[in-house]
Parts: C-alpha cells; structure tokens; sequence
C-alpha cells in the first residue's frame, strides 16, 4: 500500500450551496405573510409545514446549486446587479395556490405582475449573461413567495387572498448553504430608486 493513500482526502461536504436573487419583504410585509399563511395553513388543513417568516422571499434570478460555494461567480453577479438602475415599485400580493410537484409547496402570488418587476426580472437576466453569469431561471418569471413546503394536499384553482401591499424598494444576492447549517447569507443589496 502507498503510504500517501493512508492520508485521503476528506470527504465532499453533502451541503448544497444556492445562489439567487430575490426581494425580501421588509418586517412588516412579513407579518401580513405570516398571518395570511396561518390562516390558509389551518382553514384549508394544509399539513407539512409553514416557511419561517424570515425565509420569506421571491426569487428574481436562480443562479443555480453547486458543492461548493463560488466567490469568483458571486462577485461576478454583484457586479451585474450594480449596473442596475430600476425604479421601486408596489407588489400586490392577491392569490395563493400552489405548485404540482413532489414537495407541493403553496405559494401567495399576484393575479396580475407590476411591469417594472417584470422590466428587473428581465434587465437583471440580461446584466447577468453580460458578465457571464449562467441563470437556471425560465424564461417567465412566475412572481410567488413560498409560505407551506410538503403540504398533503395541493391548493388548487389559486384562491383570492386579503391583498397584502409591498413596497418593493431594494433587491438582494442571497447565498443559502442547505444542509449542515440551513442558512441564508444576503451577500449584497442594491437600492430600487423612489
């Protein structure tokens, strides 16, 4: 046996490390989330289990998932978002439903999108592919904050909600480390102009 084969290298970490932009709603637009997930959660017997209020997001960009955390292509994606020069905008938050696949995650989303969301979705994918970085997005962004994973049973047709009113000032790079810490980092955030 060769001596060097004694000392292998260690282990690939099992984490999966996710790259994405997204807006994040500010506390209080976390509160009406979290009180109309509740609700829906109960009245409608979702099982599996609600999302923590400081999960809340809705993704802009997926960049994708990989073993390893890379900076070169964060760093690469900071620059694309700071060539950025959007309006804010309101985001009405009027329906819930949920998505037909394996962990039925239930969603609040907008019967109708704001076109200066749409106009980030599309700008940011554009500032992206600029600077080289590779999205997994679709073509249409499809605009939902996620609010029940693994439910028992889908909400199907999307009902109507008590709107919720988010004023969309700023979006965010998050890097979110899913299995030995579960976290979620926010490594930069770009002001939307008044």
């Amino acid at each position: 046996m060769h001596q060097d084969s004694l000392f292998a290298a260690p282990a690939a970490s099992p984490d999966v490390h996710r790259l994405f932009f997204a807006l994040l709603p500010d506390a209080a637009t976390q509160a009406r989330i979290a009180a109309v997930a509740a609700a829906l959660h109960r009245e409608h017997d979702a099982g599996g289990r609600l999302i923590g209020a400081h999960r809340y997001h809705l993704t802009l960009q997926f960049l994708g998932d990989a073993s390893e955390f890379q900076p070169e292509r964060a760093a690469r994606a900071q620059a694309a978002a700071a060539s950025l020069v959007l309006p804010a905008f309101d985001l009405r938050l009027d329906r819930a439903g949920s998505f037909r696949n394996k962990s039925v995650p239930w969603w609040l989303g907008s019967e109708h999108t704001p076109e200066a969301l749409d106009s980030l979705y599309q700008r940011l994918g554009v500032a992206l592919a600029k600077e080289g970085v590779r999205v997994e997005s679709g073509r249409a962004l499809v605009p939902h904050v996620t609010i029940v994973r693994d439910a028992v049973r889908p909400l199907h047709p999307p009902i109507a909600i008590e709107a919720i009113d988010w004023r969309v000032d700023a979006f965010v790079l998050i890097h979110s480390q899913l299995g030995s810490r579960n976290a979620y980092d926010v490594l930069g955030q770009w002001p939307l102009s008044g």
